[in-house]
Order: structure tokens, then C-alpha cells, then sequence
């Protein structure tokens, strides 16, 4: 993973600072790619541990469609929480402590966070725990799952993007047509967060599907390495799916950046050595990339740094 790395050194390095509309703050480039060769393992970070179930879990949500974050807190992921909470605590019907600008809040005030936390506690336990309270707080709006398998199309009729790349994978693998969008300038507005990872090409060659995915924001201590290790599941999966080996997984970023309150989390990871990349394994009785769970998709061999914390930018 020094490619990763070395996208961090050359951001502290030549980065410029930027404003940003969460008030934080980043040092961000613009134009930055990456290669991995997934023949030669699993691309999960190994400078700093990396939830893969919660990538697992998030990549599974994607593909069947869903919107709701109940379905991912049910599975114990927390890593759209906030911009569904943030939803809650600027409507009407919420009544406890002021919650202005929460994220960067709590970032800086230890006393505030606890409050925080507190707050986010009984926001998680209703969406469970109340089917109306999630479906009016929960929902985050025409995002990824949407965009992927419900493309709003003519007639009142939706696109299955998914499915039908990888329709055409098998009927056409030289063609140059193999993508899948989540940017919906229609839908954008409506959408808790505009996708970041916006637009992806699937390209065959020598019976291997490689994917190219273009990033127009890319937070790259938090998000980066968990988007890597997902698209590069993805291409695992669709590639299983359609009988091919897998090839590479490229990575283009837009605007590359690291907040200014991560600084010094990359410091510590940058001093690190990185780690043999695990493996990935896909269970053999599944056929269908829709019929996967958490229990089908595993890795061997990760022994990983240990997690270095650092707050989300809301």
C-alpha cells in the first residue's frame, strides 16, 4: 500500500489549504491516481486497522438498493450515522441540547462530545426500535443504493445499473461502455451527502476485470482506504460473478485532501512499515453478487497496525 502513502506524503508535501463547507479546514490537490494489482492481494491498508466488516456491510447496502441507515446500525455500522443525525437534530421534532455544528463541536470540546454521544445513543436506539421515526430520520435520500440499482428512468420505469453491467460484461467484454454512475444532477439536492465516489469503468482484458473509479472528493485518511478496499471488492465480486480473474483496480482522485485536524494521524501512519496485504475469500455457494452476506465474504492474514482514531467532518 506505498501507493497510498505516498498520495499522503505528496499532500503534505505539495498540498495548498483550502476552505471547505464543513469550516475544518484541509490541505488538498487537485488530479491524483493510483494503481493496485489485485492479483497480488487484497488492497486493505495495513499502516493503520481497518474495519472490513464495516466496508463489507456498507458495499452489501449499496447493492441492494437500500437508503435507510437502519439496516446498517442493525449490522452495527455507524459510518453514516451522522449525516442521518444531523437530520434529526435540525428538524422540528427533536428537542434536546443544541446541536449546531456538532461534528467540529465535539471535536474540540471533550465535554460537549459526551453530550454528543449521548444524544446519538437514543437517535440509533429510535431508528431501530421505530420503523415511522426511521423512515422519516433514517432515509438519506437518493443516495449510492439508489443510483445504482433504481436509476429513475423513463415512463416511470427505473435502471438497474448493476445488473446490467454485469449483463453486459458477460454478453460483450470488449466493450467500452461498462459503467456505472451515482451522480444524478437531478437527485443531488435531495441526497444527505452527493456522492463522492461518483462515476466507475469496468474494463476487460485477458480474462481479468479491472475498474477505474473516479473520485471528485476524497478524504483520504478517513475515506480513501475504505473506499479502496470496496471498489476492489466490487471488482472481486462482479469479476466472480462473470467467470474473469480480477485485474487492477485504479483509483482517480479529484480533489485529494487531508483535514487539517487529521494531520497529525497521518504523521503517526507515515512512520509506519507497511504489512504482507491480506486475501480475500468469497464463499463458493453463493451465485449471485445480490445473494452475498457478511458471513460470505472474509480476508486471511491481516495483521494490521493498530486503528488511529480521528473525528468525521459532518
Amino acid at each position: 500500500m506505498e501507493q497510498y502513502l505516498n498520495l499522503c506524503r505528496h499532500i503534505k508535501d505539495h498540498g495548498v489549504m483550502k476552505e471547505d463547507r464543513t469550516g475544518t479546514g484541509t490541505k488538498s490537490l487537485f488530479g491524483y491516481q493510483m494503481r493496485f494489482d489485485l492479483a497480488k492481494g487484497f488492497p486493505l491498508l495495513t499502516t493503520k486497522k481497518i474495519a472490513f466488516r464495516l466496508v463489507v456491510s456498507e458495499l452489501l447496502w449499496f447493492l441492494k438498493g437500500d437508503t435507510n441507515v437502519k439496516t446498517l446500525i442493525e449490522a452495527n455500522n455507524h459510518i453514516w450515522d451522522e449525516w442521518a443525525f444531523e437530520k434529526w437534530v435540525k428538524s422540528e421534532s427533536y428537542e434536546g441540547p443544541d446541536m449546531t455544528n456538532f461534528g467540529i463541536r465535539a471535536a474540540n470540546d471533550p465535554a460537549f462530545k459526551v453530550i454528543v454521544d449521548e444524544q446519538m445513543k437514543v437517535f440509533c436506539s429510535n431508528i431501530v426500535s421505530n420503523d415511522d421515526f426511521a423512515k422519516e430520520f433514517g432515509d438519506l435520500g437518493p443516495v449510492y443504493g439508489k443510483q445504482w440499482r433504481s436509476w429513475p428512468g423513463k415512463n416511470e420505469q427505473t435502471i438497474d445499473q448493476v445488473q446490467n453491467l454485469i449483463e453486459q460484461i458477460k454478453k460483450n467484454p470488449d466493450s467500452r461502455r461498462h459503467i456505472i454512475t451515482a451522480w444524478n444532477p437531478a437527485e443531488v439536492d435531495d441526497m444527505a451527502l452527493p456522492p463522492c465516489h461518483t462515476f466507475m469503468q469496468f474494463y476487460v482484458v485477458k480474462g481479468k476485470l479491472s475498474c477505474q473509479l473516479y473520485q471528485r472528493s476524497a478524504d483520504v485518511f478517513l475515506g480513501v482506504p475504505f473506499n479502496i478496499a470496496s471498489y476492489a471488492l466490487l471488482t472481486h465480486l462482479i469479476a466472480r460473478e462473470c467467470n474473469l480473474e480480477v485485474g487492477e483496480f485504479v483509483h482517480t482522485l479529484g480533489d485529494a485532501h487531508i483535514y487539517l485536524n487529521h494531520m497529525e494521524q497521518v504523521e503517526t501512519q507515515l512512520k509506519r512499515t507497511p504489512k504482507t496485504l491480506p486475501t480475500l475469500l468469497l464463499s463458493s455457494e453463493k451465485a449471485s453478487i445480490f445473494d452475498f452476506g457478511l458471513e460470505d465474504i472474509t480476508i486471511d492474514g491481516y495483521d494490521p497496525h493498530p486503528r488511529i482514531k480521528a473525528p468525521i467532518a459532518v
